[in-house]
């Protein structure tokens, strides 16, 4: 859940973006390159939920080391569920927070494409908001990882 809806929000922010830009491009096509880097930061909210996935995954572990289903007196059933929790409310803060950050950051780059074919003066001060809207991003992700800090699988040697 927190990959997918990290490339939704990274996807939405870039058509925000992007469809405000080819538009004042027209009037300013000077603007082009310049206001390339809030496309960048759109993409930042989907590699955002790219580095949750990996961490998330390598909590997970081996699957194949899952004991036979026979013994089912001794596993630590709160220990699981836990773990499962954990990691599910951990992807999906950081994926919707990423849904959040990817939104605000293209409304932010759509206002500052518009603004800088207007008077190229306000690019900078525009981009500062558009920076803090992008920290979400990073909020977010600190959060998930705080969430499954302690989120751990029972460890099992492999049954033959």
């Amino acid at each position: 859940m927190g990959l997918g809806l990290s490339v939704v929000g990274a996807a939405w922010g870039m058509w925000l973006t992007g469809s405000s830009l080819v538009g004042a491009a027209i009037k300013a096509p000077r603007i082009r390159s310049k206001n390339l880097i809030s496309i960048i930061f759109c993409e930042a909210t989907a590699i955002y939920g790219v580095i949750l996935a990996i961490l998330l995954l390598s909590k997970i572990g081996d699957v194949s080391k899952l004991p036979v289903l026979l013994d089912r007196d001794s596993w630590d059933y709160n220990q699981w569920y836990f773990a499962g929790y954990a990691l599910f409310s951990a992807g999906m803060s950081v994926g919707l927070t990423n849904v959040a950050s990817g939104i605000s950051v293209g409304i932010a780059g759509s206002g500052c494409a518009l603004a800088d074919a207007q008077d190229s003066t306000l690019f900078v001060k525009i981009l500062i908001v558009e920076i803090f809207a992008s920290a979400l991003g990073i909020f977010g992700i600190i959060v998930g990882i705080i969430q499954s800090n302690d989120a751990e699988y029972p460890h099992f040697e492999k049954v033959t």
